[in-house]
C-alpha cells in the first residue's frame, strides 16, 4: 500500500486537507526528529507530514537531525518520500516562482551524518541516480496541474550554510553545471536511498543566488516574499499527489527498495550486534 511522506522546508509546513490528523512523537535509534509527524489521509491514501525545520522554523539546515527525520518516516511504514525545499537558481530560464524537479546533487555539506551505517556494520549503496522516476513523474505532472512553471531534471548543489554563497563561489557552482542551490537535500536523499525509500525533490526557486548581474546579492526579503507565493502551490502540489500514486503500490522500477540487497558489505559474523539492532529500523528487510 502507497503511504506518501512529505518532508517540507521553508515555506510549507502543513498539508490542507488532510483527513484524520494526528500528530505523532517518533522516538528512533538516532534521537528525534525535526517535530512531531502530522498523520492522516488525503483523497484515500495515507499521508506523513514531517517540518524539516521543525514547526516554527527553529532547525538550521545544519542541526537538522536528518537520520532520524528519515529513520521516523520508514518507522511510520512510509513508501514514497517527496522533499519540497526552496532554492535559488543558477540558470536564467529557471526563475523564482518555478518549480525543478531534480534528479541529481553534489553535496558540499561537511558538518551532517551522512549514513546510518559505520563500523560494525558498513554498507555502500549507489546514488548514481539519487531520485526515483516513479516519483519524479508523479511529481512533474502534479506540480504543472498547478500552472506552475517546472523544469523536469536539474542539478542541485548542496551548501553547508546557513549563509548564502559569495559571488565567486556562486559562479562557480554555476560553471560546474548545476541548477539549483539549496541547504537541505543531502544528506536526505541519501539516508533515504539507504533506508530503500523512493525519494524525490521539488526545488521552489526563490531567487537567482548572488550570480546574477540585474539582481544582487540575496535579500532575505525577496525570498520570503517569493516563498508565499510558492507556497500555495506546493500544497496544491502535495494535494495532487494522491490522485496520481493511488492507494496501490508495485515494486520500485528504479529499484529503490531493493537498494540495499547487496550493499552489506561486513560478514554475518563480524557484524556488531549493537548495530545490527540499530539497524533493523531501516534494513529489518535484510537484518531480521
Amino acid at each position: 500500500m502507497t503511504k506518501i511522506g512529505i518532508i517540507g522546508g521553508s515555506g510549507v509546513y502543513d498539508i490542507d486537507g488532510l483527513e484524520n490528523r494526528k500528530w505523532v512523537a517518533v522516538d528512533t535509534p538516532w534521537g528525534a526528529p525535526s517535530d512531531e509527524l502530522l498523520t492522516g489521509t488525503l483523497n484515500g491514501v495515507d499521508m506523513v507530514f514531517l517540518p524539516r525545520h521543525g514547526r516554527g522554523h527553529v532547525q538550521t539546515p545544519s542541526t537538522v537531525n536528518y537520520r532520524a527525520n528519515i529513520a521516523a518516516l520508514k518507522i511510520l511504514g512510509v513508501t514514497d518520500v517527496f522533499s519540497v525545499s526552496a532554492c535559488g537558481s543558477f540558470r536564467e530560464n529557471m526563475a523564482p516562482g518555478d518549480f525543478v524537479i531534480v534528479d541529481q546533487f553534489i553535496d558540499r555539506t561537511f558538518a551532517r551524518e551522512k549514513s546510518f551505517f559505520g563500523p560494525g556494520l558498513v554498507a555502500h549503496v549507489s546514488v548514481a541516480h539519487p531520485t526515483c522516476e516513479r516519483l519524479m513523474d508523479a511529481a512533474e505532472t502534479a506540480a504543472k496541474a498547478t500552472g506552475t512553471t517546472v523544469h523536469r531534471g536539474g542539478t542541485y548543489l548542496a551548501m553547508e550554510g546557513p549563509q548564502f554563497s559569495s559571488m565567486a563561489e556562486s559562479h562557480m557552482y554555476r560553471a560546474w553545471g548545476c541548477d539549483v542551490i539549496g541547504m537541505t537535500n543531502m544528506p536526505e536523499a541519501k539516508l533515504a536511498r539507504e533506508a530503500e525509500l523512493c525519494y524525490a525533490s521539488i526545488a521552489m526557486i526563490t531567487d537567482y543566488d548572488s550570480w546574477h548581474p540585474d539582481h544582487g546579492a540575496v535579500q532575505i526579503t525577496d525570498i520570503i516574499a517569493t516563498l508565499n507565493g510558492n507556497s500555495a502551490n506546493a500544497k496544491q502540489t502535495v494535494a495532487n499527489l494522491p490522485a496520481i500514486l493511488g492507494t496501490e503500490r508495485a515494486p520500485c522500477p528504479c529499484g529503490c527498495d531493493t537498494a540495499l540487497e547487496y550493499a552489506i558489505m561486513t560478514a554475518p559474523d563480524k557484524r556488531d550486534g549493537t548495530m545490527v539492532e540499530k539497524l533493523k529500523v531501516i534494513a529489518g528487510r535484510l537484518l531480521g
